[in-house]
């Protein structure tokens, strides 16, 4: 599809998209409206996606058309890509296209290729191969995304007259999250927290100017806070290729040029987020998704050239002199020159990403279509749209993460994990330790070094049966032997790290046992499992144990804020078993405004706020971990201190009435679809149920 409006009115011709014509408010409105159908069921299923994601290949909404945004000159479109189906679609894949599976296999194909053992297949290989000499961008003159061009030097340009969203309470609001400064402070104040959430930034290396065709051009996905009518803030992790590009400007002293579009192809959102090897620009992917090469045109005011077919292109250049991320008010001093102190922002972790300095954008121009559509999505709680966008990158990238690590036979992303802290591999196991060499390799394979568990199972197990898994990892792994740690690289978003972006991880090898498996004090036995009588005396101590963990694991709720409470709690369960009792042999503490009958829930809030080495302890064969909320010195152990842990993100009540009291206007007919933040923020779950009943 050649852009974003063909894209709609497909959806629209295809019953996906429900307009909304009444004035919305961009501050929060949208998000809580957007927020609750992500929750609710699809337009259409995904027969192709029931395969890898069971039970989830229908849900996610309608996509959105807000025809009136107040206080801004242009229709707003979101959860565009919230569906098996919508992204199918986007990415010509749909139905009998064969689902995301079908890319992959061409990507599998080409990655590695089987030479032809005749002149047929000679042949059959030539036209598979072809379609690649179109793939490449392709130079024009001009395009629709020039239609108006707008000039700061002109006084033309307000970036508050787009529809930027605010999507969450305290978004851009330091002093909400006692960072140390005020939104004035922080030089944020002027954008009200507002951030554009949904567009490519393009950039290049510095060693790349004045290149005609830079080999370095490259588009990331990366927030951009409001911060007045010609400038933002550029929030990018420090191991992007952004943030990269930005070093070496900075190391000549010069501004970065930098172009932030919206819109496009239907494929050049998720080509923004794919995980590439080095040297693999997104542009080619965007290509080989849309078939041919994407239009790219010269921009008015840097020297980049942009999706011709986009909506709208902010053009400008980005501050160097800013100082670098890590930096604390509360002892760090002044925030020095070309940066602001941006966020928080309600991130994809369901969590706020705490501020932090980042350089300024000083915007140079905006050019747009006539009649330009304004893309956004929103991040928050999983699942988002985002959540489809990570999926396809999973099945996609499939054939691409089997030439590096051959052993795999397939992955699964589970939801609770937001991409980066959970993944399940299947191997074909066939040697002592496999499953942990595969550990090992995954956590040095691209993007996926960042992920903090892995859990290793082999042929039999459906690794994309959560449930299954996690039953699995019970039957068959004895905590003292089959459990490994490392320290190494994390997610930026991790707030349970020691250090930003470094911290321990946890690998589970549920495979099979092997003889050379063995310990010194272990043996190959499976572990023990307990029974009914059992299970009820850990039922009697305090604990819930959810039906998957076979009475093994159990799920403890703390209300407590002395030092090390979830720790003491753990342990006060394990004092009231038997040493013979072999229920709660894995114990996950959690706050005590979290379900602990909400498997899904407690296993995202493990992953979001526990270290696995720091927030550990041990007895005999039992393991525990506290994965509460903590406070920095409270809540330091052995040594290794805490950090300060963000709120998770929820709607205010005011917006949540009047989304209730306005949902008719919206024109959605029967009762509103519920608010999840009525109670508890949680997932949405599809465990529950205590073992043994």
């Amino acid at each position: 599809m050649p852009d974003l409006r063909t894209f709609i009115s497909k959806l629209d011709s295809a019953g996906e998209l429900h307009r909304v014509q009444t004035p919305v408010s961009p501050i929060l409105e949208v998000t809580e409206i957007a927020d609750r159908l992500a929750l609710s069921e699809a337009p259409s299923l995904s027969h192709n996606a029931e395969a890898f994601d069971p039970g989830r290949g229908g849900l996610g909404g309608p996509a959105l058309l807000f025809e009136n945004i107040e206080g801004c000159d242009f229709p707003l479109a979101i959860n565009l890509y919230g569906s098996y189906h919508r992204i199918e679609t986007a990415l010509g894949c749909e139905g009998a296209g064969g689902g995301l599976e079908a890319i992959a296999a061409r990507i599998g194909s080409l990655a590695k290729p089987q030479p032809p053992r005749s002149l047929r297949e000679l042949w059959s290989k030539a036209k598979e191969f072809a379609p690649l000499l179109r793939i490449p961008p392709r130079a024009v003159r001009s395009g629709p995304c020039q239609d108006v061009v707008r000039l700061v030097e002109r006084e033309e340009v307000d970036l508050r007259r787009l529809p930027i969203l605010k999507c969450w309470p305290l978004d851009g609001d330091p002093a909400a999250v006692e960072c140390g400064l005020t939104a004035e402070e922080s030089g944020t104040a002027g954008g009200g927290g507002r951030y554009i959430t949904f567009a490519g930034t393009h950039t290049i290396h510095a060693d790349d100017r004045g290149v005609a065709k830079p080999p370095s051009h490259n588009i990331g996905m990366y927030r951009s806070q409001l911060v007045g009518p010609t400038t933002l803030a550029m929030h990018w992790h420090m191991h992007h290729d952004g943030a990269s590009h930005w070093r070496s400007w900075k190391k000549i002293g010069e501004p970065m040029p930098i172009a932030i579009v919206l819109g496009g192809e239907p494929c050049l959102p998720y080509a923004a987020t794919a995980p590439l090897p080095p040297g693999i620009s997104e542009l080619l992917m965007a290509g080989f998704l849309n078939g041919r090469g994407i239009p790219m045109v010269a921009a008015k005011t840097v020297p980049l050239r942009v999706p011709a077919n986009a909506e709208i292109v902010i053009e400008g250049f980005v501050r160097t002199d800013a100082g670098m991320i890590g930096f604390d008010p509360r002892t760090d001093g002044e925030l020095g020159p070309g940066a602001v102190f941006e966020g928080p922002f309600g991130d994809h972790t369901g969590f706020y990403s705490l501020p932090d300095r980042y350089p300024i954008v000083e915007v140079t121009a905006v050019t747009h279509r006539r009649d330009a559509i304004y893309p956004t999505t929103v991040v928050g709680l999983p699942p988002q749209e985002d959540y489809y966008l990570g999926k396809a990158t999973e099945r996609m990238f499939l054939p691409l993460l089997k030439t590096i690590v051959h052993d795999i036979d397939d992955y699964h992303l589970p939801r609770f994990g937001c991409f980066h802290n959970s993944a399940f591999i299947r191997i074909d196991k066939a040697y002592p330790l496999q499953g942990r060499r595969v550990m090992h390799s995954i956590w040095g394979a691209g993007q996926m070094a960042w992920t903090k568990s892995i859990v290793v199972v082999d042929e039999g197990i459906p690794v994309h049966d959560e449930n299954a898994v996690i039953e699995t990892i019970m039957r068959r792994c004895d905590f003292r032997r089959d459990i490994e740690f490392v320290r190494g690289p994390l997610d930026i978003l991790d707030h349970s790290t020691p250090s930003i972006a470094a911290g321990n991880k946890i690998g589970f090898d549920a495979t099979k046992r092997m003889r050379g498996e063995e310990t010194g004090t272990v043996n190959l036995d499976p572990p023990v499992l307990p029974d009914a009588a059992q299970i009820q005396i850990a039922r009697d101590a305090g604990a819930t144990l959810p039906q998957p963990g076979l009475g093994r694991l159990a799920i403890l709720t703390v209300d407590d804020e002395t030092p090390h409470a979830g720790i003491k709690a753990i342990e006060a369960l394990w004092s009231a078993l038997a040493e013979d009792n072999h229920a709660a042999e894995f114990v996950i503490a959690i706050d005590a405004d979290a379900d602990p009958h909400d498997l899904e829930n407690a296993l995202f809030r493990w992953l979001s706020n526990a270290d696995p080495v720091r927030d550990r302890v041990e007895r005999g064969a039992r393991m525990g971990f506290d994965a509460r909320r903590k406070t920095p010195g409270r809540d330091d152990r052995g040594g290794v201190p805490v950090r300060d842990y963000p709120p998770l993100v929820s709607m205010s009540p005011e917006i949540v009435e009047t989304v209730d009291r306005r949902w008719a206007d919206y024109g959605f007919t029967g009762a509103p679809v519920p608010s999840r933040f009525r109670e508890t923020s949680a997932l949405p779950s599809d465990h529950g149920e205590d073992a043994g009943e």
